[in-house]
């Protein structure tokens, strides 16, 4: 039995959390033992407890935060940790020094790379330098999908990295299941063609663009609705923006939830104008459900999304191509359920959460 502890950069649900709560769900606890450590509270730690897994909260906001440093140390201590899993590079940044200095293996799995294009150069050279820092001091550094591998051997010379893509619990994202019908309670009827955006309300995510669209979607089709769950640091600007153009008769707005399923089931397409991607786990989820898709061409979501086939790609920070691909698709309904249902294929196909503890497993017997 491995005593492995996996780390979080927070509490709350995100592409990552989802991930987290899959994989320690589908591992074989026969020969894992999985730990939580969150660096911040939220719900995911409460299922996690739920699911009578330990999940220990450190708080901090920071990168490589020394005064988190020893609590850290502690911890891998009194729980006879023997190798550390990190997701995202906040989590890897406050513990890789920690397991370095008691000889603890470490696996960073990259979630997608803390810099971005629309980064100031200084900035973004600077995190791609502690990306660097971080892969050469980690045993193994696992990427979520190959777009990620390449851009880290491009900007710093990332070597032998594994592609894990992320899977989705396919019993329970499953259109076939019986799900309630939310859509009255929202005030949407059966005809109206609902856009979704759920996803944290952030920069990354970049739900400003979403509403500008379905504003414009909205004036020129007014069938046309919004469903937008999340929230986020961009929480005041959304509700601004909401209220400012009158928008509330025709958008749904609540912060996150944890019936997602049943929230896909509500909307008629996904929408995810996203600035950067890793290999997004809420688009996953649409997919599995056999929604039509309408996103940006970020690194995971380009090795996922065929224009045309299984939904649509827009450029990035367009509002008026997302607009048009909403009203596209309400006036061509029959071109909608294909896409939806290629994009539920694929994921059959290719992205079980079940088949991806499998192979985390692996990595964690051969770093062993």
């Amino acid at each position: 039995m491995t005593r492995v502890l996996e780390v979080i950069r927070q509490g709350q649900i995100g592409g990552g959390e989802s991930h987290l709560l899959d994989l320690v769900t589908f591992l074989d606890k026969e020969r894992v033992q999985p730990v939580c450590l969150s660096l911040t509270d939220g719900e995911m730690v409460r299922r996690l407890r739920a699911m009578s897994i330990t999940c220990h909260i450190i708080e901090t906001s920071k990168p490589f935060d020394p005064r988190v440093q020893r609590q850290v140390r502690q911890l891998l201590s009194d729980e006879h940790i023997q190798l550390v899993h990190a997701h995202g590079s906040r989590a890897a940044s406050n513990v890789v020094w920690p397991a370095r200095s008691m000889h603890l293996p470490l696996v960073y799995t990259v979630h997608g790379w803390s810099f971005h294009p629309d980064q100031p150069l200084a900035v973004r050279a600077l995190r791609a330098l502690s990306e660097k820092v971080i892969c050469h001091y980690s045993d193994k550094v696992v990427c979520v999908s190959r777009s990620n591998a390449d851009t880290g051997r491009r900007v710093f010379g990332l070597r032998d990295a594994s592609v894990v893509e992320n899977g989705i619990n396919l019993e329970r994202f499953n259109p076939r299941n019986s799900f309630a019908d939310l859509r009255p309670a929202m005030g949407f009827s059966p005809t109206d063609f609902v856009a979704g955006f759920i996803a944290r309300c952030t920069k990354q995510k970049d739900p400003i663009t979403f509403l500008q669209a379905l504003r414009a979607a909205h004036a020129a089709s007014p069938a046309v609705k919004g469903l937008l769950v999340g929230e986020g640091e961009l929480d005041t600007e959304v509700d601004s923006f909401i209220k400012s153009h009158d928008m509330e008769g025709y958008v749904w707005r609540t912060p996150f939830r944890t019936d997602v399923p049943e929230l896909l089931h509500a909307i008629d397409a996904y929408c995810l104008p996203s600035l950067w991607e890793g290999l997004s786990i809420a688009l996953l989820e649409a997919m599995a459900m056999g929604k039509a898709i309408i996103a940006t061409p970020t690194d995971g979501t380009r090795e996922l999304i065929r224009h045309q086939q299984n939904g649509l790609v827009v450029p990035f920070n367009d509002a008026q191509a997302l607009a048009d691909a909403m009203t596209t698709l309400a006036a061509h309904r029959d071109s909608m359920s294909r896409y939806g249902a290629e994009a539920r294929s694929l994921v059959e196909e290719r992205f079980n959460a079940r088949r991806v503890a499998e192979m985390v497993e692996k990595i964690y017997r051969e770093t062993l």
